[in-house]
């Protein structure tokens, strides 16, 4: 057994406890480290992944020539192999070219020695791929970072011969455009030129397009500067024709400007003066020709490219019974044929749809083609159908009876005229240069009630006038009679009017002077479409009474609305004042409610009133008004609308002079137009008010982009209690503003013009008269 001493003892716990403290500070210097190590081997991690994700990949050369090569470059390049070296780079038919490998040889050597980087792009062989090297002198070497060019190279090849192909159209259009023989400019925003061509400097005198554009010299004087501002303003293109002066001479020109997507104006003019010229002498041609054709005897028709009836002369309208109201109408020329037909002034055919089919081809024909008709009363024409330049037709219908007549006996001559005169529609008498009646038709003795043996003794026209003044409702009108034959036998002149007979009965006549010297005398029975006319005529007066009963219940009501209107309004600003007691603040918010609604339907019951005064234009007190300050407290008035709505209002008042009127009409009439456009802009929307003077007139223009209007919606805008259309669509409703706004523009002596188009908005202008 082994005895320590208490020294010993002390030394040996003394050893074990610095071994203990030891093996201690060991153990906790060892987590420490271990901890440093994880956190390095994250960090290691993390760079790890940064370097494989960036676009970029870090080749290192040592001055030795050894590379470490990433295994990204390595797949770019094609390597079959990993590089050791530099030269490892190109391996057989893969990885650098010989001229490539040799240049970033070079260039890895000049960063070694001078610090110089490097950028250099190079191709893999054997494929299409593009690498950009990027190099400079690091710390072990030098890094040279890789980067993968090919989808830029596409892009850049891409846009490179996107933009020759553009440089190449931009100098083809400017050379077409210096090689135009009109003017053409170009305009910047700010409305100055900015670039002109040729044509162009030659128009204003200018010695080149530097000098018209310094001088600024306008083709034509400022207004075409206003075409320009239109355009801008309508963001559409515009066109206007005005004088200018061109090498000394004075000749029209039709300018046009387009707005380009820049904020610039395209222009260009064009000379129409010999082309308004040649409109004119055409325009004067065909007046002096148709004056021509309605003197002939013979009738002439014209039909146009349309085949629209153009021109018939008066002997064409009694040879065919055509009123002269219907050809006014342009009828079609079948039409024309039917009514013919009707008339029996067409030959009697099996298949009428099929001749007229054939006539119809007269339109097309190689050249002139002439006809026979033998009319079923005996008539006979030569017709001449020659086809027109312009697609059109032209007809000659010469009555060639009297020819055929001759060459038969006299006596039946005599019986075909007869026949002729009986069946006849009109009723005609012919009287001869002495005045008496030589020829007659059944229905002129039964029109005017004589017997056969009184005009079988060859009456003189003043005898026939004086024994026809018991039948006429006004025998005074009997001489007109005598006085229209002796105007067409001796002074050869065709005369016609209307007499009302005492029965009831209504005719037409006309004294038409004859070749031979003799008068015609004809009479057509418009009883029957008097009749209508005076039916038509009641109706309307009928509808007019109905309209005026309409109005005078609506103004009733109007009036009958007023007393429980104001007894709401009453109550109501008793409440918000107060008198009841305080209210909640709910209370108080029903009660300004309330308020605004009896504001609104008394506007509306002034606007009935003002609209039911039959027609009237409205009282207007006249004072001096300053248009623009008008507008604006008016704008004042409806903004708080407007930020409810959230919608865009802008207000662009410029001075538009002093007006004569009434300044609270005025002011309604502003007001009316703006909640005419809020009512039709959805939230988001914008609404403009402008007041300008262009001359003597003031202008004021409200406009939206709304949902706009359709043409049924326009065409009844205006229209005083017009049905309100309101779709499920969002359909704009027309209330009372705009007619109340139009009687009020009119009864100061202006007007009101509306546009609009669905989907693009509503555009009102008003224009008033200055006060001088």
């Amino acid at each position: 057994m082994i005895t320590l001493t208490p020294v010993a003892a002390s030394l040996i716990g003394a050893a074990l406890g610095g071994l203990v403290l030891l093996g201690t500070g060991l153990f906790f210097a060892g987590l420490r480290l271990r901890g440093e190590a994880r956190a390095v081997l994250e960090r290691a991690a993390r760079l790890d992944g940064l370097v494989r994700e960036c676009p970029a990949q870090a080749l290192l050369v040592a001055s030795d020539g050894g590379v470490q090569l990433p295994r990204q470059v390595q797949d770019w390049l094609g390597l079959p192999r990993p590089a050791a070296f530099l030269a490892d780079l190109q391996q057989g038919e893969t990885g650098l070219s010989p001229q490539d490998l040799a240049a970033l040889t070079a260039d890895v050597a000049a960063a070694h020695k001078a610090a110089r980087p490097f950028e250099r792009l190079v191709r893999a062989q054997g494929s299409t791929r593009q690498l950009r090297l990027r190099g400079g002198r690091g710390q072990g070497g030098v890094v040279v970072w890789v980067f993968d060019e090919t989808e830029n190279a596409a892009t850049v090849e891409r846009l490179s011969a996107d933009a020759a192909q553009a440089h190449a159209a931009f100098d083809a259009l400017t050379a077409l455009i210096e090689a135009a023989p009109m003017p053409m400019w170009y305009r910047g925003p700010d409305l100055k030129l900015m670039m002109v061509n040729s044509a162009y400097v030659a128009a204003v005198e200018g010695a080149d397009a530097d000098d018209v554009l310094a001088r600024g010299l306008e083709l034509v004087d400022e207004a075409a500067l206003t075409t320009a501002l239109a355009a801008r303003e309508q963001g559409r293109p515009v066109s206007t024709t005005l004088p200018a002066t061109i090498r000394g001479a004075r000749r029209m020109q039709r300018l046009y400007d387009v707005p380009l997507p820049g904020g610039g104006l395209a222009g260009f003019a064009v000379d129409i003066d010999d082309l308004e010229q040649a409109q004119g002498d055409l325009k004067r041609f065909g007046e002096a020709q148709r004056g021509m054709l309605d003197r002939l005897s013979a009738g002439v028709a014209q039909f146009s490219g349309e085949r629209a009836l153009i021109f018939a002369n008066q002997p064409f309208q009694r040879l065919f019974a055509l009123p002269p109201d219907w050809l006014a109408q342009r009828p079609e020329f079948d039409r024309v044929l039917e009514r013919m037909r009707d008339a029996k002034r067409l030959p009697e055919v099996r298949d009428f749809p099929a001749w007229k089919a054939e006539h119809r081809d007269w339109f097309t024909a190689p050249g002139q083609i002439e006809e026979a008709w033998h009319l079923p009363g005996g008539t006979h024409l030569r017709i001449v159908a020659q086809p027109m330049p312009d697609g059109g037709l032209l007809l000659i219908f010469e009555d060639r009876t009297e020819q055929v007549q001759l060459a038969s006996a006299r006596d039946t001559l005599l019986r075909v005229r007869t026949a002729t005169f009986d069946n006849l529609f009109e009723a005609v008498g012919v009287f001869a240069a002495d005045g008496r009646l030589q020829l007659w038709n059944n229905r002129f003795r039964l029109a005017w009630g004589f017997e056969e043996a009184y005009l079988a003794s060859h009456p003189r026209v003043d005898a026939l006038a004086k024994a026809a003044e018991p039948k006429l409702a006004k025998p005074g009108k009997a001489v007109l009679i005598s006085e229209m034959v002796r105007s067409a036998t001796l002074d050869r002149q065709q005369r016609g009017g209307r007499l009302a007979f005492a029965d009831g009965r209504h005719f037409e006549f006309a004294a038409v002077p004859l070749p031979d010297g003799n008068a015609l005398f004809t009479m057509i029975d418009e009883t029957d479409s008097r009749k209508i006319e005076q039916a038509l005529r009641d109706r309307n007066e009928a509808l007019e009474a109905a309209d005026r009963v309409k109005t005078a219940f609506v103004a009733n009501m109007s009036y009958e609305l007023r007393t429980p209107l104001t007894a709401i309004s009453g109550f109501g600003q008793m409440l918000e004042g107060g008198l009841a007691g305080p209210l909640p603040e709910a209370a108080g918010g029903y009660v300004r409610a309330i308020l605004e609604a009896s504001e609104r339907l008394g506007t509306l019951v002034d606007n009935v009133l003002a609209l039911t005064e039959e027609g009237r234009a409205p009282p207007v007190a006249q004072a001096q008004v300053a248009l623009a300050p008008l507008a604006e407290r008016v704008a004042a008035k409806l903004r708080p609308a407007v930020t409810a709505r959230r919608i865009d209002f802008a207000a662009d008042l410029h001075d538009a002079g002093l007006l004569s009127g009434d300044e609270e009409k005025l002011a309604q009439m502003i007001e009316n137009l703006l909640r005419h456009a809020l009512s039709g802009t959805p939230e988001g929307g914008r609404v403009l008010l402008r007041t300008d003077r262009e001359g003597e007139r003031a202008r004021i223009i409200v406009s939206d982009n709304g949902r706009g209007m359709t043409k049924a919606a326009i065409a009844r805008a205006f229209d005083r209690f017009a049905e309100p259309a309101i779709t499920r669509g969002g359909e704009r409703a027309l209330g009372l503003g705009l007619p109340l706004a139009r009687q009020i523009a009119e009864a100061h002596g202006g007007a009101i013009e509306l546009l609009s188009e669905r989907g693009q908005g509503t555009l009102i202008t008003v224009t008033l008269p200055v006060r001088p």
